[in-house]
């Protein structure tokens, strides 16, 4: 049996550049999105993250002293990534939004957030608690079938494709722009800023070096290709 159509397959894999937007591109959709979607899009960018890790973040994940944010990733590994300084008064801001919320919320007979099981088993009071509170939470209180309990769920990652897919329309940019675009142009441009390719693979929280190497096809080669020498340096 012909093994090409693998060969091919893991050819198509190796040539895959991932689409990577300017600082320029960012700004303009940022300049088109309102809020909380501005802000989730500046952490996808700023942070290096996937969509359902910023959309899963809680209070208790922003050290402000230390200016880290705890990041949960796949396979519930976790990593920190340096919290952006141009944007944390707005990371605070969303801080006080949600603690506002939970107080509305509270004094209508609120139930919590969703929490594991095993979580709020061990710390019933927990999904009441601000630090378990979701960063950027549901608008509206969603009402669990069989207990008939108010519950408050994250903002659901539809209305950020929603709203990005207009404010890359609004922005004029022609490149096919999805939330992950904002990691693949997060780890770019470090690496065009000469950062270490392993520091960069530590903070997208890849398990493999390869993953992370896929960038170096994003970023011109600035190497000298012929010899010269050393006098003419």
């Amino acid at each position: 049996m012909s093994r090409v159509p693998g060969a091919l397959q893991n050819l198509q894999k190796s040539l895959y550049v991932p689409v990577v937007l300017s600082r320029e591109e960012i700004d303009a959709i940022l300049q088109q999105l309102r809020h909380p979607f501005n802000l989730v899009v500046n952490l996808l960018f700023g942070c290096g993250l996937r969509l359902f890790e910023c959309l899963h973040l809680r209070v208790r994940d922003f050290n402000f002293d230390a200016g880290i944010l705890t990041v949960h990733g796949k396979g519930k590994k976790d990593r920190t990534v340096p919290l952006p300084e141009s944007i944390l008064p707005e990371l605070k801001a969303q801080v006080e939004l949600v603690k506002r919320l939970l107080d509305r919320d509270l004094a209508a007979g609120f139930s919590g957030v969703f929490l594991d099981d095993a979580v709020e088993k061990k710390y019933p009071h927990a999904p009441k608690e601000l630090i378990h509170q979701w960063f950027f939470p549901q608008q509206s209180l969603t009402k669990v079938a069989e207990t008939g309990e108010l519950r408050r769920y994250h903002l659901h990652e539809s209305l950020l494709q929603e709203a990005l897919y207009a404010a890359v329309r609004k922005a004029k940019i022609p490149k096919r722009v999805t939330a992950h675009t904002f990691r693949h142009s997060y780890a770019t441009h470090l690496l065009q800023a000469n950062y270490d390719i392993r520091t960069i693979q530590t903070k997208l929280g890849h398990a493999s070096l390869k993953t992370t190497m896929i960038y170096t096809h994003c970023v011109p080669v600035r190497t000298v290709k012929e010899a010269r020498s050393p006098l003419d340096l």
